[in-house]
């Protein structure tokens, strides 16, 4: 989604001869990326039960991923794109499957969670190498060809990871349970690293920045910093050093935009730049994409939770269930852009509008499920229509944002705009855990109730946001 904000190479003389087989080769690497965090949701149970995992500990492996992702994923395209994306995009492969080999083997909470703040830093590597790399190898009507082969498979990605996962965990081939989740990437990444080496072409931009490698750090620091309070406070009865690790988190990131705006001369290419800020429909969308991750990554852990241990679903039967949000989404995704073109903004507003009223359709069955005992099947219409809520909002936002950002930022906005996805799904995994776990004690459909609220609440915050994006959509060949 967030390549359409990528500035497009000069055309060039020959179009490489192997481009789709490249295409295909870095597709296949970067569903690894795509699948992870709804494979893992899926098993989340299975691994606290057999690592002995805390809430705390479970949270962690959702937003160790994303934050690792959300922190090192600027840098990362701009590293690719000066100095090489094909030898990136082996690394990243190369790292990936090495992480998921040692989330596969892990003996301890501790251990998982390391290994999956790694695949997400690969994850990082890997991603922005496939976008840049599209973005090089294809003009014109190929191009669009080649992203909407990339839109189809992140479409169906999540539903895929939620099944797989579900089928992995019950299945527990050679004894492995939820390790087969992991371990399953370790033959995808041997096989695509090899095929990269002998398909993928070097590509580069010539003109790109140095990258801003101290600033990169001085992010990651500042994004872990305000998520790790939110994640171990509730364990730790909030103490001091939350509070001022939370404010001090905030500080670097705000301090890192102002020092980047202040700077005269920019020998690295700014990872916040402040040009792009200043434009507030940027500013709203960066902030509904935060929003909107925000609320679905908190929904599906916890949810994910309570269907196995308090509805006594198997890992494969919540991943059915789960896979009914996929079907909504799959209804409303193909005509998303056309009719965000053609109405903008207020396509996203009743995006959000069917999350929070599908989300909120959850929350009331969950209290009816437990009452009459009649399990989660009541709550797959809710999940139906947030699903086709998130056709409409998340598809089209990044080209309803571009409507304001200038051609020569649309680099930066991209990288931008992905971070914020990451980083609020880590955010989310932090928060509406947080409150799903504090009232664990009086049950879990007590817990899934009180979290409720603030994922309805965020969708709705996200619709209001709506307002003051665009009024329209850029099309493919609108500047």
């Amino acid at each position: 989604m967030s390549a359409a904000l990528a500035p497009s190479p000069p055309a060039t003389a020959e179009p490489h001869p192997h481009r789709w087989a490249a295409a295909v080769v870095m597709m296949i690497a970067a569903l690894m990326d795509l699948m992870d965090v709804t494979i893992v949701n899926v098993a989340i149970p299975s691994i606290g039960h057999d690592l002995h995992a805390s809430p705390s500990d479970l949270q962690w492996l959702v937003s160790a991923y994303l934050l690792g992702f959300a922190a090192a994923l600027i840098v990362c395209g701009h590293l690719g794109d000066r100095f090489g994306r094909r030898a990136l995009f082996l690394a990243g492969t190369a790292g990936f499957g090495l992480a998921s080999l040692a989330c596969g083997a892990a003996q301890s909470p501790g251990q998982l969670i390391a290994a999956r703040a790694v695949q997400g830093v690969m994850a990082a590597v890997l991603v922005p190498q496939v976008i840049g790399s599209f973005r090089t190898l294809f003009q014109g009507k190929e191009r669009g060809a080649a992203f909407g082969m990339y839109g189809a498979v992140a479409g169906f990605a999540s539903a895929v990871g939620l099944l797989l996962g579900g089928l992995l965990t019950d299945a527990d081939l050679f004894g492995w349970g939820w390790r087969s989740v992991f371990l399953v990437n370790v033959p995808v990444a041997l096989a695509t690293f090899a095929a990269g080496l002998l398909l993928v072409p070097a590509t580069r931009e010539r003109s790109a920045g140095r990258p801003d490698v101290l600033g990169s750090l001085v992010l990651a620091a500042g994004l872990v910093a305000i998520v790790l309070p939110l994640v171990q406070g509730r364990e730790n009865g909030w103490p001091l050093w939350g509070w001022a690790c939370l404010t001090a988190g905030t500080a670097a990131v705000a301090g890192l935009g102002v020092y980047e705006a202040r700077r005269r001369r920019a020998r690295t290419v700014p990872l916040l730049p402040a040009r792009v800020f200043r434009l507030p429909a940027f500013s709203v969308g960066v902030l509904v994409q935060l929003l909107f991750s925000l609320g679905m990554q908190g929904f599906f852990l916890v949810f994910a939770i309570w269907l196995q241990g308090g509805e006594g679903y198997t890992p494969l039967q919540a991943g059915v269930v789960t896979v009914a949000f996929s079907v909504g989404s799959f209804l409303t995704a193909p005509a998303a852009d056309v009719l965000a073109v053609k109405y903008g903004r207020s396509v996203l507003g009743a995006g959000a509008l069917l999350m929070a009223g599908g989300f909120g359709w959850v929350w009331a069955a969950v209290d009816r499920a437990a009452a009459v005992h009649t399990g989660a099947w009541p709550l797959a219409p809710g999940l139906v229509v947030a699903g086709a809520g998130l056709g409409f909002l998340v598809v089209p936002l990044v080209n309803v944002v571009l409507s304001a950002v200038p051609g020569e930022l649309a680099g930066g906005a991209s990288g931008i705009f992905s971070t914020a996805q990451q980083f609020g799904g880590a955010l989310g995994a932090a928060v509406v855990g947080t409150v799903f776990f504090d009232h664990a004690d009086h049950g879990l459909t007590d817990a899934l109730e009180t979290a409720m609220p603030w994922v309805t609440g965020g969708f709705l915050v996200c619709a209001a946001l709506c307002a003051a994006l665009p009024r329209r959509a850029v099309t493919d060949h609108e500047g």
